[in-house]
């Protein structure tokens, strides 16, 4: 089991945060898919020049923090068992992996679940289907500690929906100040949307307020910032002059946060 710690708030660029203060899916397939993954594959080539893109497209993350004595089969039945949820009709992606960093978090998660949706209709019908539940409550409530979730939808539909193997992800949630104005919650979600003009790097950038507050232990904004590899997240990271003008013009309205990365593994397609 990895050990995760948790760093100063402002530890990176894209935790600026962040401080108090139906796509075509990836190009290599590298794992044997299912049957009902093959038709899902198979569905998206026919249709990938023609069907046209979801009006709106849900984030839904879930941050899981698995108990240390957990045995590493157990841990790779959860992440196989939640990858394989792609299969149902309502996902546009799916990828659960372990967490590559954690940059500044009150609880040391270890692993996330990254997916997308057309609708909250489509999320809502994904946490209820009966493969959904099965999963939970035989392999990730027995060994998970602490769950954590936000939803949120997307401030612009991604060119890419399902991000390829070997895609780094960085995740911030943010932690409103209390009585905090709608303007200042606006101007907090501008200054994120504005990073991928102003961080070339970032393949692709979405942001939203939180719609699912029971398990966000009181997290608000959310953002998944998407990069060609952990090089390019890397060659980001070290541009914190440009990041520090951005993060002080948001200081004042943010009371924590939580920042973690990871890699979305291989064998993964999407659900389109």
């Amino acid at each position: 089991m990895m050990c995760v710690r948790a760093r100063p708030l402002f530890s990176s660029p894209l935790s600026l945060a962040f401080s108090p203060t139906k796509h075509s899916p990836p190009n290599h397939l590298r794992l044997p898919l299912s049957p009902s993954s093959r038709r899902s594959l198979s569905a998206v080539a026919m249709s990938s020049s023609s069907t046209p893109p979801p009006p709106q497209i849900i984030e839904h993350i879930v941050l899981f923090k698995v108990k240390p004595e957990t045995d590493s089969s157990k841990i790779a039945s959860m992440m196989n068992g939640l990858n394989g949820l792609v299969s149902l009709s309502q996902v546009i992606h799916i990828s659960a992996a372990p967490l590559h960093r954690v940059r500044s978090s009150p609880s040391a998660f270890t692993h996330v679940l990254h997916s997308r949706y057309g609708s909250k209709e489509d999320l809502n019908a994904y946490a209820a289907h009966p493969d959904h539940v099965r999963v939970v409550k035989e392999s990730v409530l027995p060994i998970c500690e602490e769950v954590m979730a936000v939803d949120w939808v997307a401030d612009r539909v991604p060119g890419i929906l399902a991000p390829p193997p070997g895609s780094a992800a960085k995740l911030t949630f943010l932690k409103l100040k209390e009585n905090l104005a709608d303007e200042s919650k606006s101007e907090i979600v501008d200054v994120i949307k504005g990073l991928s003009e102003k961080l070339p790097g970032i393949g692709q950038i979405t942001v939203g307020e939180n719609f699912s507050p029971a398990r966000a232990k009181g997290f608000s904004i959310a953002s998944i910032a998407f990069f060609k590899d952990l090089g390019e997240l890397e060659t980001v990271d070290v541009q914190t002059e440009l990041v520090n003008v951005e993060k002080e013009k948001v200081r004042e309205y943010v009371d924590s946060t939580i920042v973690v990365e990871f890699v979305v593994p291989s064998g993964l397609v999407s659900g389109l």
